[in-house]
């Protein structure tokens, strides 16, 4: 009997994974160990609608009745201890084992903890999961005035969901802007200025020395030239870390993440990695990358079902990303590091506008606020190795889809020669 195949971790990529091998005609045992005692859910409203909304329910990536009707072994609040790559098996926590001819590690990342006295402090809290939403859903009601450490997407769609409530919200963030490295700086100071244009309060280049509290309750965030900013409730959105343990303790390779090949494949060829904790060498860009996004976690997810299943395909995926902060909708496909030049169409002052990045004459990709059809087009300009000239870009959307048609109207005599 085939012991089939094993997916660590219900998220976004373990879920497809499952979804998708049974889509590709596999037909042996497909189990799913998920360490939430939750249906699988969606977690991008966690930041948004769900931590506002008192009557607001988790939203599931798939009905209960796909599980049973697609013979998928769900197993919610389990947590496997190890890996015995000799056995093929899972230790799980508590007793048991669980054999495997194939093993998908989906165990997503999580965030990065506090490095400071009073970071243990009751209110200091993070967002990852269902139940830190409901933890924050929760003491939001309670607080009048919150802080929030890190000034990144995470962060940002807490602050615009939070002072839409009516709280008083300060974001502090170490470096000198918002969003670090993930949108080019026009785009981060056009979040800054609305953000603060609703009263969210913002400390860019400002580092937080200690949490204070009260009866074991957080009650101000002090920053290092010893400004007191009170808070009964801080948010701690700093970044994330890959969760590699298991990985690492069974011997396979790690490189800022669980390191795969174009495959999905780990060091040892039967186990897989996909979604947050995976590292690899990515197609478009020839860098090392872990990407975090829903994207890319179902994309890896379909594909490495397609490697069990015996296809040869290589990861091919355009990545693209999205974030909701306040009015503001950001989309980003590609991956623009190393960019030297850029366009921007639209109108800023509108809170419509797209920007172009270029490393010479290739196009990056497309940073996007509420003109979602920049971005679906530029989906399609990358999916198709097409890089318009920025001449091209100025004559605005109607020019880039004759140009892109042309394009792909050639694209058999380029094939040809």
């Amino acid at each position: 009997m085939k012991n089939g195949v094993v997916i660590v971790g219900a998220g976004h990529a373990g879920v497809q994974a499952a979804a998708s091998l049974r889509e590709d005609g596999y037909d042996g045992p497909v189990i799913l160990v998920g360490d939430e005692d939750e249906l699988p859910y969606h977690k991008p409203p966690l930041s948004k609608t769900f931590i506002k909304d008192a009557e607001a329910k988790p939203q599931p990536l798939r009905g209960e009745a796909f599980y049973t009707g697609s013979a998928i072994d769900y197993r919610p609040g389990v947590r496997i201890d190890r890996i015995d790559t000799r056995r093929r098996s899972l230790d799980i926590a508590g007793g048991g084992a669980l054999a495997f001819d194939h093993l998908i590690l989906a165990t997503g990342s999580r965030p990065r903890t506090l490095p400071l006295p009073g970071a243990d402090l009751s209110g200091v809290l993070s967002l990852r999961s269902l139940a830190d939403a409901r933890l924050i859903r929760d003491l939001s009601a309670q607080s009048d005035e919150i802080v929030i450490l890190g000034g990144g997407f995470i962060g940002l769609e807490i602050a615009a969901t939070l002072r839409a409530t009516g709280r008083t919200v300060t974001v502090v963030e170490a470096v000198d802007r918002l969003l670090g490295r993930a949108v080019a700086p026009v785009v981060a100071s056009h979040v800054r200025q609305r953000l603060e244009a609703t009263g969210v309060r913002i400390l860019t280049g400002t580092s937080i020395a200690r949490l204070d509290g009260e009866n074991g309750h957080a009650t101000a965030a002090i920053t290092s030239s010893g400004e007191r900013l009170p808070a009964r409730m801080v948010i701690v959105g700093i970044g994330a870390m890959p969760n590699v343990e298991l990985a690492q303790s069974a011997g396979l390779g790690i490189a800022n993440g669980i390191r795969v090949d174009h495959q999905m494949r780990t060091s040892m060829p039967e186990i897989l990695a996909i979604g947050d904790a995976a590292s690899y060498r990515h197609w478009f860009t020839g860098g090392d990358v872990r990407l975090e996004s829903v994207q890319n976690a179902t994309d890896q997810a379909r594909l490495a079902a397609r490697t069990i299943s015996g296809h040869t395909d290589a990861y091919s995926a355009v990545p693209w990303f999205w974030s909701d902060i306040g009015d503001m909708k950001l989309q980003m496909v590609g991956l623009t590091a190393g960019g030297d030049s850029h366009v921007v169409l639209g109108d800023l002052p509108e809170n419509k506008f797209s920007i172009y990045h270029y490393a010479g004459d290739r196009l990056l990709g497309i940073e996007s606020v509420n003109r979602p059809g920049d971005h679906m087009l530029g989906r399609k300009m990358l999916g198709a190795g097409f890089s318009p000239t920025q001449e091209t870009v100025a004559e605005g959307p109607d020019g880039l889809k004759a140009a892109l048609a042309a394009f792909q109207q050639d694209e058999p005599a380029r094939a040809a020669g």
